[in-house]
């Protein structure tokens, strides 16, 4: 049964659509601010996010206090109808900070420390730093929490990197203290007996450098894990006398696409609201469906880690300056692009930027009033033109996605497969193999959930666990569980070959899951790039279809201990081998595939099947022709279906038997929908989801 989550903010109860604000830039010509709130109006924007990066125009110098020009922003958006997310400024401090106190500047791995610039080049432990973080954040909330245009905290900006200054280094020993309670405890997790590394001081202990200890996966592991620790630690830190004013306000840190640095599962246990910033590369080929995957599972990601829908926080209404290759956005692209985030669970669609800097390093990254100043530009039609849709869908907001299916991605488990050292220490691929695997849901219309490891498996049909290398004993018999009670897993190579300390499970691979799959892992063969293999079906096996796939870079030979051999290897001394098995588990089936297959078409036919006999439901139970998805909201009582064109050319979705009605236009459609190049449309049918 699904149902509708309450808007984001009560006082905008309808799609928020805006921009980052930075008036700062702007106070010599005070007619701008007028201008702005104009042109705002005009493109449907209610919302903007106001005082990123603003610390030296907000305390100019220590001590002295400078809100005149933030009052006045806010008061006029305000008596306009327009909202703010607040944010506070810690994201960049000013010089005057870095000047008088040299200790809130990072310090590299090489143990040397930065100079002042760029943003995020403050130490997160440092007690100065956060001390003045609070000192301004509990002015801003002081000020500010009961305006009526500041709907959230926007809590300072893209959170990231890492600091090995001597405070880090006493926080991270602290940390290990608490996890591991000894020495002998953190020597036995760490397996310090290789190469003579074993502790006998906690003073001993440091963080990985370039030229110290760097070799030691459990190490490196949990000096990932305090990195992200100390950061969410510093958020909570930075929110406290934001609630302590009004705890009502929501708050809210914007995320990144992927972003390795930080476990974004463990961190938006802290935030009230998820939100991240999406930055596609489009029109990189003919067909999208490369990069429109991509940004579906990141969607999808921060979607779920919530259990509720997200902030598009940032996009663009153009083009970037910081890719490789600045490229417009097509005609259509910025509507497409947009309505793909909403279908996969955003509330909001906001940019970077609302008016183009006019010097420093952004000065060319698009925006949606551009140096030109007016609105007779094709971005911003396209701005205005977004707005009028998402003020026609409000029904939308707030509706869940129902998802059978799941794809499982850890970041310890990322952070772990990237320390590896082999097979393959070329990059062994884990992030593109997960995306492998979700763009066959994707491309079949299959509501997706991504989860970890410690989610609750039992509200779906199918899980998909690749690359599980780091899998911990409780997932293993979590995932044992859910296919005893009728689950489908399928479980890819390089899975279950480490607990959660990096250390290798003793009983043969895949560790827990080795009853679970009938199958025994003995070794995993890197291929070099040239080298090719294939994956052959076996005739008249039960997921009913044949065909030979090529398989490159990764191979494992296994053996079966219970389970049906559905394919074996076509070459090499593993040839006639097992290569992708199944295996019945109680009510449910486990299935293992043993290599890294590079065709499309196969992992189409593979999931085509498993979908089909575990039962998870699609968004439209229509062919959909390549390179458009269906994806789907609901609140139980109606079903939004998103048809979204990244095929490269026109196309036409044959519907089913149900009745659809246009969302935007309330034209009845029936039969068949014609997608433009770069088309999307939504349609609204009952509920099968009830």
């Amino acid at each position: 049964m699904t149902h509708k989550f309450p808007p984001i903010s009560g006082k905008l109860p309808v799609f928020m659509h805006g921009a980052d604000y930075n008036p700062e830039q702007w106070l010599h010509d005070p007619a701008v601010l007028e201008e702005d709130i104009r042109l705002m109006k005009q493109a449907g924007c209610n919302v903007m996010s106001v005082g990123i990066f603003s610390w030296a125009a907000l305390e100019p110098e220590e001590g002295t206090f400078n809100f005149g020009w933030l009052d006045q922003v806010l008061d006029r958006l305000a008596a306009n109808g327009i909202y703010a997310w607040l944010a506070t400024p810690s994201g960049a401090r000013p010089a005057w900070m870095s000047e008088k106190y040299p200790e809130v500047l990072r310090v590299e791995a090489n143990r040397r420390r930065n100079l002042h610039g760029m943003r995020h080049n403050h130490c997160f432990t440092s007690p100065v730093y956060r001390e003045k973080v609070i000192i301004m954040n509990g002015k801003l909330a002081e000020r500010y929490s009961s305006h009526p245009a500041v709907v959230g905290w926007h809590v300072s900006n893209e959170y990231g990197g890492e600091c090995h200054c001597d405070y880090c280094q006493e926080a991270f020993r602290s940390w290990l203290k608490r996890k591991y309670g000894s020495l002998d405890a953190l020597n036995r997790a760490w397996w310090t007996t290789f190469w003579s590394h074993t502790y006998t001081s906690w003073s001993q202990v440091e963080s990985p450098a370039p030229h110290g200890e760097m070799m030691v996966h459990g190490h490196n592991l949990d000096w990932r894990r305090f990195v992200s620790d100390q950061t969410i630690d510093f958020y909570k830190h930075e929110i406290k006398p934001l609630n302590a004013v009004n705890p009502d306000l929501p708050c809210t840190a914007n995320m990144m696409d992927l972003f390795y640095g930080l476990d974004y599962r463990e961190f938006a246990k802290a935030v009230d609201v998820v939100s991240w910033d999406a930055y596609p590369t489009w029109h990189e080929a003919e067909s999208e469906v490369g990069i429109a995957s991509w940004f579906a599972f990141n969607h999808d990601i921060f979607r779920t880690i919530k259990k509720k829908p997200f902030m598009l926080m940032e996009s663009t209404p153009s083009q970037t300056n910081w890719q490789p290759v600045s490229k417009l956005k097509r005609p259509g692209m910025h509507r497409l692009s947009s309505l793909q985030a909403v279908a996969h669970g955003s509330d909001t669609v906001q940019y970077f930027q609302w008016r183009k800097s006019r010097g420093s390093s952004e000065k060319f990254h698009g925006a949606v009033v551009d140096h030109v100043g007016h609105a007779h530009t094709r971005v911003f039609r396209d701005v205005a033109e977004l707005g009028r849709t998402l003020s026609q869908i409000t029904e939308v907001l707030g509706t869940n996605v129902p998802a059978e299916a799941a794809v499982l991605f850890d970041w310890d488990n990322r952070w772990a497969i990237n320390d590896a050292q082999g097979p393959r220490n070329g990059g062994l691929g884990y992030e593109q193999t997960v995306v492998q695997h979700y763009r066959a849901l994707w491309k079949q219309g299959v509501p997706t959930d991504v989860i970890g490891s410690g989610d609750d498996f039992s509200p779906y049909k199918l899980i998909v666990l690749p690359m599980a290398y780091l899998l911990r004993e409780e997932t293993g018999k979590r995932l044992d569980k859910f296919v005893e009670d009728g689950g489908t897993l399928l479980a890819t190579y390089w899975t279950g070959v480490v607990d959660e300390h990096d250390l290798c499970y003793l009983n043969g691979f895949p560790g827990p899951l080795r009853r679970t799959l009938g199958i025994w892992a003995e070794e995993i063969d890197g291929l070099h790039d040239h080298d090719r293999n294939a994956l052959v079906m076996n005739p008249a096996n039960r997921l009913e279809f044949e065909g030979s796939f090529e398989i490159r870079e990764l191979c494992e030979v296994i053996h079966t201990e219970g389970s049906e051999i559905l394919a074996t290897y076509r070459d090499d001394f593993y040839a006639g081998m097992p290569v992708l098995t199944v295996n019945q588990k109680g009510a449910g089936k486990g299935y293992y595939l043993a290599a890294r297959v590079r065709e499309e078409g196969f992992y189409d036919s593979l999931y085509g099947r498993l979908i089909r006999e575990a039962g998870v439901r699609r968004a439209l139970d229509a062919e959909l022709p390549e390179g458009v998805t269906a994806q789907l909201r609901s609140d139980g009582e109606s079903d939004y279906v998103f048809l979204l064109n990244f095929s490269g050319k026109p196309a036409q979705v044959r519907l089913d038997d149900r009745a659809y009605t246009d969302l935007e236009t309330g034209e009845v459609k029936t039969g068949r929908v014609e997608l433009p190049l770069h088309g999307s449309i939504i349609l609204k049918r009952s509920s099968q989801y009830k």
